[in-house]
């Protein structure tokens, strides 16, 4: 089937099996490789992206259902200059990041999370970003980045 969308401000538009999971279409047909693929099964977070601005787990989504839809990955988070974005500066600046494997969705998420909480406490971060896993047990320093991030202003692209 055919599917068209917007990924990172860019149209793309391929014919795709109806069963292809919308993180395998990215990775594979797009190669947008930051888009991790962790459990298949929406427990850990690690292919979180943005469709239309909302957070969504890739592993579970079909690429037929996000036709015509917009979506940003890891990728589209820093400026066309590399320029990081406040969020992904605010992970490097407080070390929120061990292994990494979990950093691009937690990104994503901590995007779409500030979307809506624009200035959260600790708690709020911690259970907004429950859905996401760090195997690394890194949560401290990625809530430490997330209310950095909040305190600058950060939201998605």
């Amino acid at each position: 089937m055919q599917v068209t969308v917007t990924v990172n401000g860019k149209t793309e538009s391929h014919d795709v099996e109806a069963r292809m999971l919308l993180v395998y279409y990215l990775r594979e047909v797009l190669g947008l490789t930051g888009t991790n693929v962790g459990c298949d099964t929406t427990s850990c977070g690690a292919c979180t992206v943005l469709l239309n601005g909302e957070s969504v787990k890739s592993c579970t989504m079909l690429a037929a259902q996000a036709d015509g839809e917009e979506i940003t990955t890891i990728e589209g988070m820093a400026s066309p200059d590399g320029v990081l974005h406040p969020i992904q500066e605010a992970f490097r600046q407080h070390h929120g990041l061990q292994c990494g494997f979990c950093t691009p969705g937690m990104v994503m998420a901590v995007a779409s999370f500030l979307k809506e909480h624009p200035d959260p406490t600790e708690a709020e971060v911690r259970e907004g970003l429950e859905g996401n896993l760090c195997r690394c047990t890194g949560y401290h320093n990625i809530v430490q980045a997330t209310l950095a991030a909040a305190r600058q202003g950060a939201l998605a692209p």
